[in-house]
């Protein structure tokens, strides 16, 4: 007779964070959403934030990650097809986020306060799965890209707002909705695109024949890529538009090579792919394309800092969660006075980062109304390669903090920060890895000095009262005033000042006084640390708990 051993009861283990509303426990961005005009859109985020907390969503998004893309580069016929076939919950997913409009809302449906509304609703999709955000965030940037070219634009633009996810492979006009990539990098120069070989030779027509390589051809699957190459006449860079098949209706001579093998972001298809006489059309002036394509990256850039915020929020509740409810050395975690230090540290960042994404939507805002001004271009052109820079940095250490929270069970695929760790580091290294925003930022302030000093009238108003800010920002003019020669190896602690100046300006503005001046109190002090958890002592743990009740409503 077998005997069923039972060596053990299963206690004091963590309940799965799920059905839970991401936006109504989320005080930070509720608030942030009426101060930067979005509150007509809040009801609508209170029911996405409900959907994306149930347990089916979040599965979906384990799914996608755990089955991953695959390449069929043949049909059974041994026809070429390079199709990537995806599981039907990263298609589930993509029907979410294309029912949300965020590969359009700002162009869909213009209105004061657009942008920080689908800010706020990336935000919360981001919480969920960041993979599929990737094709809509590059469709969602080449809209006004696009829209320069009339012709073109008349004929997808209903295709590119449709709020609907359409799977099928097939040619552009046979499609309902459709998606836009880019394939901008080469192996020998990766962000130094000047670097560039591939070429595009007129065919006639308007019609060029692209010949060469990308190494990150994102994503493979889209309707579309906008592509850099060189004019075959002059060798100047122009940026075009090549769509996944030909006018003939035969697929466009792209051929896939493989799928990269990433270290996170796994439900989205990265590729590498070989342009063997690819039809494409020119996009903007001759010799225009890394402007061209710029714009489109600025877009993408704020897409960065919103997905790392976000990914910030994610750990942080995820932390504050598994705090609540598990004991160890005889009290609930949350309830003990170090535990609460190292969670206070990473709500404030997180709180920080949201009121910092936030702001820079209502730049964006201002950029399409008549109230844009030479200090709104500053958030958008100075600002916002800063914010990329320190977000995406800050996003990674913190996703390490939130998994040594939750100790070995944080370290184990079965939870969910694992692969918020493993994505964490992406948008540090998309779209411009940190040392290219800081120099972009550094580029920015000596061509637009104006707008810069704009900017600095801005922050000077609003910390002057605050006698550590004001030493940060004299060292800030500091530096900047030295010899130019010195700027290029202080880049990296110039983007760290301006953003934290920034944050704070923010949080004294918009976040109640006690957590404004206890970010101030650790980030502009000695007595703060270089990791999360070391806090002066004049920040009590009793009001250090209060921010916790903040940061996520039980």
């Amino acid at each position: 007779m077998t005997q069923a051993w039972q060596t053990h009861d299963v206690t004091n283990q963590v309940p799965p964070l799920t059905d839970y509303n991401l936006y109504a426990t989320d005080t930070a961005l509720q608030s942030a959403v009426t101060a930067f005009g979005a509150g007509w859109h809040a009801k609508v985020l209170h029911r996405q934030g409900a959907r994306l907390g149930e347990a089916e969503v979040q599965a979906w998004a384990e799914a996608a990650n755990r089955h991953a893309p695959e390449l069929q580069s043949f049909d059974a016929q041994g026809n070429r097809i390079d199709r990537v076939e995806f599981h039907p919950s990263w298609h589930a997913l993509m029907g979410l986020l294309r029912g949300a409009e965020l590969q359009s809302m700002p162009w869909a449906h213009p209105r004061d306060g657009a942008m920080a509304a689908r800010t706020a609703s990336y935000f919360l999709h981001a919480q969920n799965e960041a993979g599929a955000l990737c094709p809509t965030t590059m469709t969602f940037a080449s809209i006004p890209v696009l829209a320069k070219e009339p012709t073109r634009f008349a004929s997808i633009k209903d295709k590119l707002l449709a709020p609907q996810h359409d799977p099928r492979d097939v040619p552009l006009a046979q499609k309902h909705a459709i998606l836009i990539g880019m394939g901008m990098t080469e192996k020998q120069g990766g962000s130094d695109v000047r670097t560039n070989t591939t070429t595009a030779t007129e065919c006639g027509g308007g019609a060029f024949s692209l010949i060469g390589h990308k190494w990150f051809f994102s994503a493979p699957q889209c309707d579309a890529h906008l592509v850099l190459a060189r004019d075959a006449d002059s060798d100047a860079l122009s940026c075009f538009f090549v769509p996944r098949y030909a006018p003939d209706g035969r697929k466009n001579a792209v051929q896939v090579q493989r799928l990269k093998d990433k270290l996170g972001n796994r439900s989205n298809a990265s590729s590498e792919v070989e342009l063997q006489g690819a039809y494409g059309t020119r996009v903007g002036a001759p010799g225009r394309g890394i402007p061209t394509i710029i714009e489109m990256a600025t877009y993408t850039r704020l897409d960065c800092v919103i997905g790392s915020a976000a990914m910030m929020r994610t750990g942080v509740v995820q932390a504050i969660h598994h705090a609540r409810h598990r004991s160890a050395f005889g009290a609930k975690l949350i309830d003990q006075d170090l535990m609460t230090t190292v969670l206070a540290d990473l709500a404030l960042e997180s709180e920080a980062a949201t009121w910092l994404a936030m702001r820079l939507a209502r730049a964006f805002d201002a950029q399409a109304s008549d109230d844009d001004s030479p200090r709104e271009r500053a958030w958008r052109r100075i600002v916002l390669p800063a914010a990329k820079f320190w977000v995406c940095k800050r996003a990674l250490e913190l996703a390490g903090e939130c998994m040594e929270v939750w100790g070995g069970n944080g370290y184990v695929e079965t939870s969910p920060l694992a692969r918020l760790y493993r994505e964490a580091p992406v948008n540090s290294i998309w779209e411009g890895s940190g040392n290219v925003m800081c120099l972009d930022l550094l580029r920015a302030m000596s061509r637009e000095p104006d707008v810069t000093q704009h900017w600095f009238q801005w922050l000077a108003e609003r910390t002057g009262s605050h006698a550590p800010l004001r030493a940060a920002l004299a060292q800030l003019h500091g530096w900047l005033a030295a010899d130019p020669a010195t700027h290029a190896a202080r880049a990296r602690a110039i983007a760290q000042q301006v953003v934290l100046l920034a944050q704070a300006a923010l949080l004294l503005e918009h976040a109640p006084a006690e957590l404004a001046h206890g970010f101030i109190e650790s980030r502009f002090s000695n007595a703060g640390g270089r990791v999360y958890g070391v806090m002066p002592d004049t920040l009590a743990v009793a009001v250090q708990r209060a921010w916790l009740d903040r940061a996520f409503l039980a």
